[in-house]
């Protein structure tokens, strides 16, 4: 016996127009549909027919959880600050964390992830080999002060998430749980319709080594991804690596210095010279938490700071200003290069390759230099994938030209190794009865992000257009309007409520058809039943909610292909 919910006892208020403050299509169709409501910047209410769509996502992630023996807890979202000192992530956060104190005075914070609570509740549970491997996981709602939350329940500073941890004794152990988790996440993203890809991706707060995203292509994702049309390779922007391949034997002139006045940019040097871009090294100056650190790459290039910060995290990056160029003669401002620098640590792009010849900065107001030669002239410190990742780029497997496209991340896969376990000794006792560090796994899925991106993929012109393991409710019957009609609609409705199947009936008096039938396309259930014009012979019309397919069926054909 399934639900039968009457849209006239439903809670649900349809919106003719999309709000004016809505940018993308799930934030304005999931308002206009009755299903979420904006209380502040980035804080929602998931409303009837909203929250029914949270709970299917989520009831698809615990059945695949639990089918890979993964046991479900609950861990508060109010943590002492303590477990996150310990791991230094209290000060690696930053302003993304929600800070409090008690009455008392002692420092509390909302959960953004649990990796330390988890840390210790296993600790605390687990002494022997014998008791791993073990994996736990929760469906929570978890705190980030975002700077800018944006595009609805897509990023949000509250927000439904599936966090869950492998417990290991083995790194072969880790690998297994790893395999385990991105196994049932390919199962849950196919259950739930979502058209995702797999990329390589990098680790940044989280910690550990490998680390891969489920990403769902759709313009309204923040995230960009590199895509191989030729191979399988695919990875986000910020984990695209391109090989250091030094240049060898090529002879090289001496350092020329140019007369270069007015040039600060690239853009005014290249055109001075008449050369192009790439001919021409850029040098940016950032602060590494507090050290001044020049960075490299070609002229036509621009850094990735996200990138530049993942790479150097848990280090603070963030760029100079004029006040830091005060008391350094060497650091000219528009005229910085890497030969002369005093105690300044000097990264570069691989593009900038031992025996590269460059055009740069000479370090005095209105020179620049020519023939400029990397370990001749200078040397680079540390390479590290800095530059922005274009269209076009080499693909790192096999080298043909790269594709980029944006996404929504869903989801992520960590190994987390032994940082947490190390952190708050994570010790059980062994086969030879000495102590073993715990390896663990951390594994991502953004409960209320999937039904956002859900929305993005699936909607058309009309409105949300949801796969059947997600909707509301398997039908969407309407009665057009007259008492026959809603007779024979709710009798349909009922039997085909006994008959397991979840039915949402538009039985609304005073209501016209065309706003129904409207109600019924922007909602977004995947059948759609109407009791209309031939209700007097007992003849409903079934519509396809996607193909837009229409079938005249008697009532009982109707609950027959219904009920299959």
């Amino acid at each position: 016996m399934a639900q039968v919910q009457r849209m006239s006892r439903l809670m649900v208020k349809t919106l003719r127009d999309d709000p004016a403050d809505a940018e993308t299509l799930n934030h304005k169709l999931l308002v206009r549909a009755g299903y979420v409501r904006r209380n502040a910047a980035g804080i929602w209410t998931w409303l009837p027919l909203g929250k029914k769509v949270l709970d299917n996502v989520s009831r698809v992630i615990r059945e695949e959880m639990d089918a890979i023996g993964a046991q479900e807890v609950l861990l508060p979202a109010l943590l002492p600050k303590e477990p996150y000192e310990a791991s230094a992530r209290w000060d690696e956060y930053g302003d993304q964390l929600f800070r409090l104190k008690d009455r008392k005075g002692a420092e509390y914070l909302l959960g953004p992830t649990h990796e330390e609570i988890f840390t210790l509740v296993v600790k605390d549970q687990v002494t022997s080999y014998k008791d791993l491997p073990v994996m736990l996981y929760q469906i929570q709602t978890k705190y980030r002060d975002e700077a800018r939350p944006r595009a609805g329940v897509l990023r949000g500073r509250e927000f439904q998430m599936k966090d869950s941890y492998s417990f290991d004794t083995t790194d072969e152990g880790l690998a297994e749980s790893y395999r385990l988790h991105r196994e049932a996440y390919r199962k849950i993203f196919a259950r739930l319709g979502l058209d995702h890809r797999i990329v390589s991706a990098v680790s940044g707060a989280m910690g550990g080594s490998a680390s891969e995203e489920f990403l769902a292509p759709a313009p309204a994702g923040e995230d960009t991804f590199a895509d191989c049309p030729n191979c399988d390779y695919a990875a986000n922007t910020e984990a695209v690596t391109f090989a250091l391949q030094p240049v060898e034997g090529a002879e090289h002139g001496a350092v020329e210095e140019l007369d270069t006045p007015d040039t600060p940019t690239i853009e005014t040097l290249a055109e001075h010279l008449g050369v192009p871009a790439s001919a021409t090294l850029k040098n940016l100056l950032v602060k590494v938490d507090g050290e001044i650190v020049a960075v490299g790459v070609p002229g036509d290039r621009e850094v990735d700071l996200g990138k530049l910060g993942e790479h150097l995290a848990p280090a603070v990056v963030e760029l100079v200003t004029a006040e830091d160029f005060e008391g350094r003669a060497d650091l000219v401002r528009g005229y910085v290069g890497p030969q002369g620098l005093e105690k300044v640590r000097y990264l570069a792009d691989p593009r900038v390759a031992p025996g590269t010849s460059w055009i740069t900065g000479a370090n005095k107001d209105g020179k620049h230099a020519r023939n400029v030669v990397v370990g001749r002239d200078f040397e680079v410190d540390q390479y590290l994938d800095v530059v922005v990742v274009e269209e076009g780029d080499p693909c790192p497997k096999c080298g043909t030209g790269l594709k980029l496209d944006r996404a929504i991340e869903i989801g992520h896969i960590f190994q987390l190794g032994r940082k947490y376990a190390d952190t708050f000794q994570l010790d059980v006792l062994g086969q030879n009865g000495k102590p073993v560090r715990v390896t663990m796994g951390s594994y991502g899925i953004g409960v209320s992000r999937a039904v956002a991106a859900l929305a993005e993929q699936t909607a058309d012109e009309q409105g949300l257009c949801w796969p059947k393991e997600v909707a509301p409710a398997d039908v969407h019957v309407v009665a057009a309007g007259k008492a026959l009609q809603t007779e024979l609609a709710l009798e349909v409705s009922e039997a085909l409520g006994a008959a397991g199947v979840r039915v949402l009936v538009d039985d609304r008096a005073g209501v016209s058809p065309g706003v129904k039938f409207t109600d019924a396309e922007l909602i977004g259930v995947p059948t759609i039943l109407v009791a209309g014009r031939r209700s007097g012979d007992r003849v409903l019309e079934l519509k396809d909610r996607r193909t837009g397919e229409r079938e005249e069926l008697t009532v009982d054909e109707a609950i027959a292909r219904l009920t299959a």
